[in-house]
């Protein structure tokens, strides 16, 4: 995965217990069409394995706070995005929001075989 934006939204929901299923579900239908509309393609989303289990990891890239700022406000007004809180109202229990910022290190454009 390569990234060459300046900032990462790190979502973690923790999903109610034997609900990540119908979670998975309600997200992919409802919230990921209006998602990819405003928001593009996220860099990846993941469920735990280990450690806190029952969560859903997502990671959306942005060029800047007011890019994040700009794509999340026209995804907010978009009318289909009120069916998907409504539907997974339920489903989460918690919800984690961190933006990070990208750092650029000289060794990372080295060219390093893994071994």
């Amino acid at each position: 995965m390569s990234y060459v934006g300046a900032m990462v939204d790190l979502r973690v929901y923790t999903i109610r217990l034997r609900k990540m299923a119908e979670f998975i579900d309600v997200f992919d239908r409802l919230a990921m069409p209006v998602q990819l509309k405003y928001l593009g393609r996220p860099l990846g989303i993941f469920s735990s394995a280990v450690g806190p289990l029952n969560q859903v990891v997502h990671l959306w890239g942005f060029n800047d706070m007011g890019d994040f700022e700009r794509r999340h406000a026209a995804r907010d007004k978009d009318p289909d995005w009120p069916a998907y809180l409504q539907a997974s109202e339920h489903l989460i229990t918690a919800q984690e929001n961190r933006l990070i910022r990208k750092i650029d290190l000289p060794s990372l454009a080295l060219d390093i075989p893994v071994q």
